[in-house]
């Protein structure tokens, strides 16, 4: 793996055989909910803002911070991510 990411992050796959292509959605979210700003920047470095913003829009489990953090960081609406929405959906009354 090209990134140095901590291999805790994937406790419940085989962190050496993760690829940077072909688990992107995996590698993004990971980072995303439980990475280090270290490793934020450098999944930003590898990917690009827009490769990001294409996969975080579309992961289904995001906390609440973190679907702020990526909405000021990338100025997505809240309401564009698909994990904002459901949880919208699923309050209770």
């Amino acid at each position: 793996m090209i990134l140095d990411l901590r291999p805790h992050l994937f406790w419940d796959v085989d962190f050496n055989s993760l690829n940077e292509e072909k688990n992107i959605r995996l590698i993004i979210e990971r980072v995303l909910n439980r990475g280090t700003i270290d490793e934020f920047k450098q999944i930003l470095s590898y990917y690009g803002e827009d490769a990001i913003k294409g996969v975080v829009v579309n992961i289904g489990t995001l906390d609440l911070k973190t679907i702020e953090f990526a909405h000021t960081f990338f100025h997505i609406p809240k309401e564009n991510f698909k994990c904002y929405t459901k949880k919208l959906l699923n309050q209770e009354p």
